[in-house]
């Protein structure tokens, strides 16, 4: 079954050499085209040199609206170095961007827990050599602290694993339900264009892995598969000893994910700050991403050991870190009311539940070896004195 042809600009060399990929294969599965299209080593969009995150690139992450978002991630990073308490507190963060969260932990380590930050080391697992040296000169200051990685370089003995926005970034399969069928989308070139085609599922993988998850998407619906996020999170929890991972990201449970009315999937592309949901257009100049499956993270990561501590949304984990006290200071510090304002505006971000991230952004923390732990981001909402 063929789809309609989207409207696609393509002048690149990557364009070029999925359209030759696609012909010399027959078509190409979904997650071969969007590996290409991010991750490619010369042209992909996460390799290749460009702005990407804020007001220049083509989208914020939470850490780039505000050290704020930092500094409260640190509290919790804190607190579990404390429950650890080993000689030296490894923190390893995946997928780092230009390394603007990790700049704003060690500033916030150093300031709040100056005995800590002497005994901590900060791991960089980066793919991009164009993000290393963007991290490099964003992290100057702390270079005696940070090191870099590649993905199956590193361990942690007793310490937390962090990644903000990575996993949505993950390729994916696309596949559509049809007369009860789960069915995979494959990439084929017609006419200089990348046109979609519904096959037989090729990969027994795919077949498998809604029977493990226990949920699937409703008939005629379109969903996507993030195999690469489940083996990832096994890897993970295969190479901490003692310790935790923090994930944040935005996605739903399972049953929430495939839910009847999300009859399209979730693929999204953003470029110059436009979102759009046409991945064949501008391939290796955008963004695309995929809502991310909670539930086959947990499931994932507590069949290699990983506990479930904390899963919720992010305006609850920063609340509970000290959001609104932290606001409430900022604004005291402002020198006048119009900074206090801008200052609430931006923030809002944050924790906003629909124009912001604060709903569509969830944090799952999980543990291993280190028992089960009431976390300071847990702590209730009607515990906060907000007068």
């Amino acid at each position: 079954m063929t789809q309609q042809i989207p409207p696609q600009s393509n002048n690149s060399q990557l364009a070029t050499l999925l359209h030759e990929q696609a012909q010399d294969e027959a078509g190409i599965s979904f997650a071969d085209f969007m590996a290409q299209a991010l991750y490619h080593p010369q042209y992909g969009y996460y390799m290749a040199t460009r702005d990407r995150i804020g007001k220049s690139g083509d989208f914020y992450t939470s850490s780039s609206v505000n050290a704020l978002f930092g500094r409260l991630v640190a509290r919790q990073l804190a607190q579990m170095a404390a429950l650890l308490s080993a000689e030296t507190f490894q923190i390893v963060e995946q997928g780092a961007g230009e390394g603007h969260l990790a700049l704003d932990i060690l500033d916030a380590l150093a300031e709040e827990s100056p005995e800590l930050y002497t005994r901590l080391s900060y791991t960089l697992v980066e793919v991009s050599q164009d993000n290393r040296q963007r991290q490099a000169k964003n992290l100057d200051t702390h270079s005696s602290k940070v090191i870099w990685s590649g993905e199956n370089d590193w361990s942690i003995m007793s310490g937390c694993f962090l990644s903000n926005e990575l996993v949505d970034a993950f390729p994916v399969h696309v596949v559509e339900k049809h007369s009860g069928v789960i069915q995979e989308v494959f990439v084929t070139s017609r006419d200089a264009a990348f046109v979609e085609e519904v096959r037989a599922l090729t990969d027994p993988r795919l077949a498998e892995y809604f029977d493990w998850l226990g949920c699937s998407p409703v008939e005629g619906n379109r969903a996507e598969v993030n195999l690469a996020a489940s083996e990832w999170m096994r890897q993970v929890a295969q190479r901490i000893v003692r310790g935790f991972v923090l994930t944040i990201d935005y996605g739903y449970p399972a049953k929430e994910l495939y839910a009847p009315h999300r009859r399209a999937g979730t693929l999204m592309c953003y470029h110059r700050h436009q979102a759009d949901d046409n991945p064949y257009d501008r391939v290796g100049e955008k963004d695309i991403t995929a809502h991310i499956d909670f539930t086959a993270l947990q499931k994932a990561g507590n069949e290699e050991g990983l506990v479930t501590l904390s899963f919720s949304e992010q305006y609850r984990f920063l609340m509970g870190l000290g959001f609104f006290e932290e606001l409430v200071r900022l604004e005291a510090e402002a020198v006048d009311e119009k900074e206090a304002r801008a200052l609430r505006l931006t923030l809002k971000n944050l924790i906003m539940p629909e124009a912001g991230m604060g709903e569509t952004f969830k944090v799952l923390v999980q543990g291993k070896n280190v028992g089960t732990p009431e976390l300071l981001c847990t702590r209730a909402i009607g515990t906060i004195p907000f007068g």
